[in-house]
């Protein structure tokens, strides 16, 4: 592979990276600078420890180069204090005098490379993109640790339907997907808003970055805000929270009513100016961070009862998306049932089962209490057994696309869950649909009594 090349394919890791070059020579700064900038999303400059130290405390840097021989001190002693008040970028060194002893120090601190002086503009662009290749992994390595542990791993999830309910949210994402700013998703319990948040974040120009689920219910009120926001060990050693693992991408908060009060107040504070300060740290750290939240508990009646700060909510509500439950979009129950069908016969090695036109007017005529969740978890428990539930089974002639999009069958789904919307009144049922009390009788004689009651 040529140098060219190698360099190409180094330079993908930096495009979003942001990079502070520390040293007393200027020339070394442009130079640096210089070669950094076509690649970079942003390279700045100081000229000493102390300029260092400003910057940082208003700009977030991935990654420092840093001088070891500067008048103020060194580049070590210096990296060592920083660690101390909470450094979490990486470090390269620079020198133009290497020994042992040095070395032992730099790993010591923490350093992650030495470029020795001088050095070329490859070697630099290399180093660089070395470094924050292996932070990355480590970030994904953590990230793929958190997500086994939690089991929140799924498969492509998607928002599917065409209802008017589902349209009408898709749209709403449509509109949010080129902003940063924080979305609160509410609903019933199962109805799909982490599915809609992913959704979300898939339409974004942040799809490629972290998307970090977090359940509130989980976080302590002891070691809640230690996984959030990070902390600092007694010695210097770092442990980065979720908030930083999700750097560039999304944190969803899941069941955000459950948040702990203390750990309200500190997400207060990270709303407001996008910094948080790791626990025992004692700097802020920048976070480039889009902020969802979930809850399918009532947050205004939660604050009126004084269990969630006021202030935070209006924070988190700026815009937010109501998802739908399933008894509100049942033209959309065929769809996630031939999905959760096709998944769950893949996954336990199960043939599916026929999806027919009554078995549809089953499922389309139930009232789904536990909404999407409820849906799936009939039908993978129906694969694994090989039979769906008396109250779902039946023995039509018309399956798959046929048993969804027939007309007859579309109007006779349509008329018979506006039936008992009605709980049976035929006269509201023909007033809601715009049609004659007749129609109605006429088409529950054609129908017969087989269909004139659900069966749950």
């Amino acid at each position: 592979m040529t140098a060219e090349r190698t360099s190409s394919l180094n330079t993908i890791s930096l495009k979003n990276a942001s990079i502070l070059v520390v040293d007393d020579e200027e020339g070394m700064r442009h130079f640096i600078t210089k070669v950094l900038e076509p690649h970079c999303k942003r390279v700045m400059q100081a000229a000493s420890a102390k300029e260092a130290g400003a910057l940082m405390d208003i700009h977030h840097f991935d990654l420092l180069m840093v001088d070891n021989l500067m008048p103020e001190q060194t580049g070590l002693d210096w990296l060592s204090e920083q660690r101390k008040l909470g450094l979490f970028a990486d470090a390269i060194m620079m020198t133009a005098y290497a020994d042992v002893e040095t070395a032992v120090l730099a790993l010591r601190t923490g350093v992650a490379d030495f470029l020795i002086k001088p050095f070329r503009a490859s070697q630099v662009v290399n180093a660089i993109a070395s470094v924050l290749d292996k932070k990355y992994l480590r970030r994904d390595n953590d990230l793929l640790r958190y997500a086994l542990a939690a089991e929140t791993q799924q498969n492509n999830p998607r928002l599917l339907g065409t209802s008017v309910a589902i349209a009408g949210v898709s749209d709403l994402l449509k509109k949010l997907a080129g902003v940063k700013t924080p979305v609160l998703f509410t609903g019933e319990s199962g109805t799909g808003k982490e599915i809609a948040a992913r959704t979300l974040h898939a339409m974004s120009d942040r799809r490629a970055k972290p998307f970090v689920a977090v359940n509130c219910a989980t976080l302590g009120a002891e070691n809640g805000a230690d996984q959030l926001f990070g902390k600092l060990g007694p010695t210097g050693e770092v442990q980065e929270g979720l908030m930083q693992l999700a750097d560039g991408g999304v944190l969803f908060l899941d069941e955000v009513a459950e948040l702990p009060d203390p750990i309200q107040a500190m997400l207060l504070r990270v709303l407001e100016d996008y910094k948080m300060r790791p626990i025992s740290a004692a700097r802020d750290v920048a976070l480039d961070l889009r902020f969802m939240f979930a809850t399918n508990m009532d947050l205004e009646q939660a604050v009126a009862n004084g269990k969630f700060r006021r202030d935070l909510f209006h924070r988190m509500n700026i815009v937010g998306v109501k998802m739908p439950p399933l008894r509100e979009r049942r033209e959309d129950i065929f769809e996630l049932a031939s999905m959760f069908m096709n998944q769950f016969s893949v996954d336990v090695g199960r043939q599916p089962l026929r999806l027919d036109d009554e078995t549809l007017l089953h499922l389309t005529r139930h009232n789904w209490p536990g909404n999407v969740r409820e849906l799936r978890n009939m039908i993978e428990r129906s694969v694994i057994l090989g039979a769906f539930p008396p109250e779902f089974q039946g023995g039509g002639q018309a399956d798959g696309a046929v048993a969804a999009e027939s007309l007859d069958l579309v109007v006779q789904r349509h008329i018979l869950t506006t039936l008992d919307r009605c709980n049976g009144n035929r006269a509201e049922t023909a007033r809601r649909l715009g049609v004659s009390r007749k129609t109605i009788d006429r088409k529950m004689m054609e129908w017969g009594d087989d269909v004139l009651s659900p069966k749950t």
